[in-house]
């Protein structure tokens, strides 16, 4: 299918005084989490609450700064998340991805809003 990349804004609830910071990110229904880099944490003053430990593609595994909340938006779509602290490009998730109600469109490689519920993300609570 091929890279789908989506323009995310970025800021931290704690901090409101903060400038928001809007990234392009890797988005890939395969993985789980949100990932951002270390240079993004910095930028929104996120603090460490945890680690996680992470298994890579190759197998290995490592121990990975956990972050947040961070609150994320997508056009008309707003979700909170706690992001692993970790590799050069921010990757959006299956969890964020669900939370906001957006759907990646294999033949345009991108991220959009869900076009059965375009107004307000709904979920499935049952």
């Amino acid at each position: 299918m091929g890279l789908t990349n989506a323009s995310l804004e970025l800021k931290n609830p704690r901090k409101p005084e903060l400038s928001s910071l809007r990234v392009e990110a890797l988005a890939d229904t395969g993985a789980v989490h949100l990932c951002i880099p270390e240079h993004v944490m910095i930028q929104l003053e996120l603090e460490a609450i945890d680690q996680k430990e992470v298994t890579l593609a190759d197998g290995s595994k490592r121990l990975v700064p956990y972050v947040g909340p961070i609150e994320i938006r997508f056009k008309n779509r707003i979700g909170f998340a706690g992001a692993l602290v970790m590799g050069d490009q921010t990757l959006l998730g299956a969890i964020p991805m669900e939370d906001m109600d957006l759907v990646v469109i294999p033949s345009t490689r991108s991220v959009e809003v869900n076009p059965s519920s375009p107004n307000i993300a709904t979920s499935i609570v049952k």
